[in-house]
């Protein structure tokens, strides 16, 4: 089995070389493409408006100066001799639950693979809070994820789906159970920007999050991790909503309409 790894917390991540060696407990052809800096929260964005740049780093192992898509397209277009069989993702340092995967590079990356019709996964480790002096139990994504994946593989997989899988902020030992959820929500209220001055007196902002406490629905993603489960979601691209395009076929189709009927 050949297996394609990137990430979108840069080459030198941590988590990416965790997910290196979880991808040698199934292969021992591993190729290796990712950003060579970080590109957290640039979801399906690929570059079009300046070259890519790629550097060689060793045998089947390439940092792009691009996104977590780039990464992919490149890789199976241009850098690998065949498509791989499995593209993994991340692993990423934090989790990628609820709203977070419509921006996540680490799901795109996966979204991507599966484009190219080849079965991707998305792997992330979640943090007890997102700050740099805080050390992410990569060992609980090492322990769990070779055997996840192995029976993830087994099973049919129906067109257009990807495997978000999510590990929580607990050592090995405290995890005791893994769950298939699905993609919860949180208060969008939380995301919000801190406005900030620069040394010239200018306004700027740094886009951030409340953390605020929310009571999360059962069986969804965000409160697998919450209670300290693993989460395991089959996420696909597809966004549109069925019950309003049925609801809209009532009022629209045919020849359009021409008189506007202003509400009353």
């Amino acid at each position: 089995m050949r297996i394609l790894l990137t990430n979108d917390d840069g080459i030198e991540a941590e988590g990416l070389a965790c997910l290196e060696r979880i991808a040698r407990t199934l292969s021992d052809d591993v190729w290796v493409c990712a950003p060579a800096v970080e590109q957290s929260g640039k979801g399906r964005g690929i570059t079009l408006t300046e070259p890519l740049r790629v550097v060689n780093l060793g045998e089947k192992r390439f940092a792009v100066t691009g996104t977590p898509t780039d990464c992919v397209v490149l890789a199976v277009n241009d850098l690998m001799p065949e498509k791989p069989d499995l593209v993994l993702s991340g692993v990423n340092r934090g989790h990628n639950i609820g709203e977070d995967v419509s921006y996540s590079g680490t799901v795109a990356g996966a979204l991507q693979g599966m484009a190219f019709g080849i079965r991707s996964i998305a792997l992330s480790q979640s943090l007890e809070r997102f700050h740099d002096e805080v050390v992410a139990h990569w060992e609980t994504a090492e322990a769990f994820a070779p055997a996840i994946i192995s029976r993830l593989l087994d099973q049919k997989w129906a067109n257009g789906v990807v495997m978000n899988l999510n590990f929580p902020n607990r050592s090995p030992e405290a995890v005791e159970q893994v769950e298939v959820t699905t993609q919860g929500f949180r208060n969008v209220g939380e995301m919000h920007a801190v406005r900030r001055v620069d040394l010239r007196g200018r306004d700027y902002y740094w886009m951030s999050f409340r953390g605020e406490k929310q009571e999360h629905a059962e069986g969804t993603d965000l409160r697998a991790i919450e209670e300290g489960r693993i989460s395991v979601t089959p996420l696909h691209i597809d966004l549109t909503h069925m019950t309003s395009v049925h609801d809209l076929k009532k009022v629209l189709g045919g020849a359009p309409p021409k008189k506007t009927e202003r509400a009353a």
